[in-house]
């Protein structure tokens, strides 16, 4: 098989998709997400970690400080596909993501997530009358 067909191949085959955790087993401290692709999402995670990139510096520094062996990198759950080629995923998974940051909190001294920017939208303009 060459090269093309195997690309080709690659990008027709459904991966499991859904939400992850990313789990500090010694602070519990958690990341969660979600991922049209959870095993590449994963993998790009541990890759990035052990080559010190990760965009999350919380994540990262706290990866040196503990050290690879106290993380734990897992499925929470996964959205399986509607069996329609026009379903798009995006908005489910969101919508689970949502729910998983809901239950876990995975916000300050409980995980490495940003706190949702909806949150500040809840503070009112001044320019606004009640």
């Amino acid at each position: 098989m060459d090269k093309k067909a195997r690309k080709r191949e690659y990008k027709e085959t459904l991966h499991p998709m859904g939400v992850y955790q990313i789990k500090n087993k010694q602070n519990s401290k958690v990341l969660i997400g979600s991922s049209k692709n959870l095993s590449a999402i994963l993998n790009r995670f541990k890759t990035e970690l052990k080559m010190g990139s990760c965009r999350n510096i919380d994540l990262q520094n706290e990866w040196k400080q503990f050290g690879p062996e106290v993380f734990e990198f897992k499925e929470l759950e996964i959205l399986e596909p509607l069996n329609d080629p026009m379903y798009d995923p995006t908005e489910d998974l969101h919508f689970l993501e949502e729910l998983w940051t809901e239950k876990l909190n995975p916000y300050g001294d409980k995980g490495y997530n940003k706190p949702p920017k909806s949150a500040m939208g809840m503070i009112q303009d001044p320019s606004e009358k009640n």
